[in-house]
């Protein structure tokens, strides 16, 4: 060996040449700390070369996740492989930030086990009981490799495992993890590490959405990130507050409780860490760093975050991640002040308790007194995937209300809890959560609940947007974000995005509503009647035949050649999908048959299979239905209406309607409005009625799903004149001739958002102006505005309407008593 030489650069740089490899280093004086081991040669040691480490991402996952696999195929798994796991990446970790030397995790396995991996578990059992063991309680005859490992403390060795048996491949599957540059882990990434090795059953089942660190950052910005990143600004040049700001952040705790593998918490950390960084440059920018210890400067620690999780492995992960992300802001703080700084051994910890947030009471986690605020992700599962210890947990949450909880989601128990447990206290809450519970009938039920029994504030809300998932497999949900209290504040902020997958942009708003609507507190009721007196709106008939009954152009004319007895059974069928799409569809509707009609041998042969699936059928009800020859429910109108797609797509400005013969069958992925006018096609086709519809409906996925006793029969009509009435019904005859225009066109093409022709555009531009004429109003700015003018018209109606049904009730009270 030729050996090195390091030059020093002005006592700021190190530049240091390996004459053997040609290789030259340079690195600034405050990372001599990260470097130290290419000076090895002074002592006498030669330096082994390995391949270039790839930064942290993706892939990282899928190499520990096949670890995982190799050991689980092994017979080494349940809790010792999950320990095993969360030590390995551990250990991985602190050989790239300066716990460990660098590679020196690495050297270990490669350089003093056998390729055959037979003796990497008695190696890494070593290993363990010496990072847990104080450097001067360990064996003086120690092997010399094992004793220059640091003792790390904080429990995470303690626990004897047994020893894991290792083969070649899984020996080169650990250094092909050893490869990879950890010291550039996120905790974004780390969580999805994790949520890769879990089963995609298990993440259903626990309804996990390990998520990027970008929508984290939605959540914890306004909860209170936001505020302390100003509150600095403002106190930054007065040291006295200065100080007392600092030890503010020292006395904040903060709850998770539904932690995963702890992302929100590792963030919420490092965020606080950062804050504090900038305090701390500020106070002590004139100070010698020689002079300074930095150990007794940092307050911020991990023992002020709490969480609890359901499941063992994450709860591991989620306290060891907050001690990684400890360690990262460390490195931090080494950098400013040019002096090395690890909280090693560990002292303090996280506070993460595996256990069930819904039974255990948070107040033996932390007390409401002294806890600031409360994050998460908490598990969606609609109410038909959750289990009966789910369901149960639900009823017993919402106690006396529980009966109605059976059609929420199950994250709503996370809301019901928080909202408990934060009365007559100033903490801030905020929660990710599938958008349902602000839509459609799910608002009603929980936000009455939570008003009745535990009255909140909502601060601020991100409207619906999608939420995705950095793990493999990743599901994208729809969510929403809802930040309250149980203290309102005067700085609300709405924040709005032009799609799903765009950006949000803040706006100020003066209340939220549940509905996350900038206007007064209205809750919708179910209705079954109109409460403003319009025609009754009905479901589409339902066929649940099998297919047996519908038919396509081809296959209509291959029945009717066979059967031709059978041609006045033959109906238009009107499905969402044909009326959208503008294709054809026929029903073989037999409702006026005759005994000699049923006895035709091709339609004789589609009632009796059409009875074998009803048959087979799970449901009672429909097993027992005595009539095969009907569709399974039959709602058809007898008389000309307007029809309803139930679902349509979130990007379209208007859902398309359209006006049918009674003729039409329609199916029941619509509704059907007989009896209507060209003054209720107008109002329901204009922005007002889908402003009401985009806030009130439920959603699937992000689609629009139409309600008839949420949507529809609590939308306050206009009550518009003569004259408004007649100038409704022009301009709607307009927007149907603006689309026979284009009769070759499908109604789904007609109204992308994207090319809509002109003629439409300025006709519902005609239609839009005189339906808010009709409401009194004009030049509203946005759907918001619109929807905000409706509750407050749904109030005045609503108010009256319980006014009558309060006078009806006290004239019936007083009659019984004569």
């Amino acid at each position: 060996m030729r050996g090195a030489f390091a030059e020093n650069i002005h006592f700021a740089r190190f530049r240091l040449y390996d004459l053997d490899k040609a290789e030259e280093h340079e690195f600034a004086l405050k990372d001599l700390h990260k470097n130290v081991r290419l000076f090895g040669f002074i002592a006498g040691y030669e330096s082994k070369t390995f391949t270039d480490q790839d930064p942290v991402n993706i892939k990282a996952a899928e190499k520990l996740g096949l670890l995982h696999d190799q050991l689980k195929a092994s017979g080494y798994e349940g809790h010792p492989l999950e320990v095993l796991l969360v030590r390995l990446l551990f250990c991985l970790f602190a050989e790239d930030n300066s716990i460990f030397e660098r590679q020196q995790f690495r050297e270990l396995i490669e350089l003093r086990t056998a390729e055959d991996g037979s003796d990497l578990g008695p190696m890494l059992a070593n290993l363990f009981q010496t990072l847990n063991t104080p450097a001067e309680k360990r064996l003086k005859k120690l092997d010399e490799q094992l004793a220059a490992f640091p003792y790390i403390n904080g429990r995470l060795f303690a626990e004897p495992l047994p020893l894991a048996a290792f083969d070649a491949k899984m020996r080169d599957a650990m250094l092909n993890c050893c490869a990879l540059d950890w010291s550039l882990i996120s905790p974004a990434i780390f969580g999805a590490l994790f949520q890769s090795i879990m089963d995609k059953k298990a993440r259903r089942d626990l309804g996990a959405h390990y998520t990027s660190e970008q929508n984290i950052l939605k959540a914890l910005g306004p909860l209170f990130l936001d505020e302390l990143n100003a509150e600095f600004e403002k106190v930054k040049r007065d040291k006295k507050r200065l100080v007392a700001f600092q030890q503010k952040l020292a006395r904040i705790k903060i709850l998770d409780p539904a932690c995963g593998c702890g992302n929100f918490l590792v963030i919420a950390y490092r965020e606080l860490r950062k804050i504090e960084l900038d305090v701390l440059r500020e106070l002590y920018k004139s100070a010698s760093s020689g002079m300074l210890d930095v150990s007794s400067i940092v307050f911020v620690d991990v023992d002020q975050f709490y969480g609890i999780e359901l499941e063992e492995f994450p709860a591991q992960i989620a306290q060891v991640s907050l001690w990684m992300a400890d360690h990262q802001m460390n490195l931090k703080v080494s950098e400013a002040f040019g002096q090395y700084f690890a909280r090693l051994p560990l002292k303090k910890a996280p506070n993460i308790l595996h256990d069930n947030a819904l039974t255990l009471d948070w107040s033996s986690v932390v007390a409401p007194t002294e806890l600031t605020y409360i994050v998460g992700n908490p598990p969606f599962l609609g109410h038909h995937l959750q289990s009966a210890e789910q369901k149960q947990q639900m009823l017993t949450t919402f106690g006396e209300d529980g009966p109605s909880a059976g059609v929420m989601d199950f994250v709503s128990a996370w809301y019901c809890k928080a909202a408990a447990f934060i009365q007559n206290t100033p903490i801030k809450v905020a929660f990710v959560s599938t958008n349902s519970i602000t839509q459609g009938e799910q608002v009603g039920i929980l936000w009455r609940s939570l008003m009745r029994r535990f009255p909140v504030y909502i601060h601020f809300a991100h409207k619906t947007f999608k939420w995705s998932s950095e793990a493999r497999g990743k599901a994208a949900v729809y969510c929403v974000i809802i930040g309250f209290a149980a203290t309102d504040n005067d700085n609300k902020v709405l924040y709005e995005y032009d799609s799903p997958d765009g950006d949000p942009h803040a706006v100020a708003a003066k209340r939220i509503n549940a509905y996350l609507v900038d206007g007064p507190w209205v809750l919708l009721e179910n209705r079954s009647k109109n409460m403003f007196g319009m025609p009754e709106m009905m479901y589409g008939s339902k066929p649940t035949d099998d297919g047996n009954y519908l038919f396509t152009d081809q296959e209509k004319k291959d029945f009717l050649a066979a059967e031709p007895g059978a041609k006045k059974f033959m109906k238009p069928f009107v499905s969402a999908h044909e009326f959208l799409h503008g294709e054809k569809r026929w029903v073989l509707w037999l409702v006026a048959a005759t005994p000699a009609d049923l006895a035709l041998p091709m339609v004789k042969a589609r009632v009796k299979a059409v009875d074998a699936f009803r048959k087979a059928s799970k449901a009672p009800t429909t097993r027992k239905y005595p009539y095969p020859m009907l569709f399974r429910q039959v709602t058809q109108p007898t008389s000309d209406y307007i029809v309803i797609p139930a679902h349509s797509s979130e990007t379209r400005e208007f859902i398309p309607l359209g006006f049918m013969s009674k003729d039409q069958i329609v199916g029941n992925s619509c509704f059907a409005l007989p009896g209507a006018t060209l003054f209720h096609f107008g109002v329901m086709m204009s922005r007002m009625h889908m402003a009401w519809v985009k806030y009130t409906c439920g959603r699937l996925e992000s689609r629009y799903r139409y309600s008839k006793d949420i949507v529809y029969n609590n939308f306050p009509w206009p009550a518009a004149n003569e004259k408004q009435i007649t100038a409704i019904e022009t301009a709607a005859q307009t927007v149907l001739d603006a689309r026979a225009e284009y009769q070759t066109l499908p109604l789904a093409d007609l109204y992308d958002p994207v090319a809509m022709p002109v003629e439409l555009v300025k006709a519902h531009a005609l239609l839009d102006k005189a339906v808010e004429k009709a409401y009194g109003v004009s030049g509203l700015a946005s759907d918001n505005d619109r929807v905000a003018h409706l509750f407050e018209r749904y109030l005045a109606a609503a108010s009256v309407l319980d006014e009558g049904v309060a006078e009806k009730t006290t004239r019936r009270s007083k009659a019984e008593k004569v």
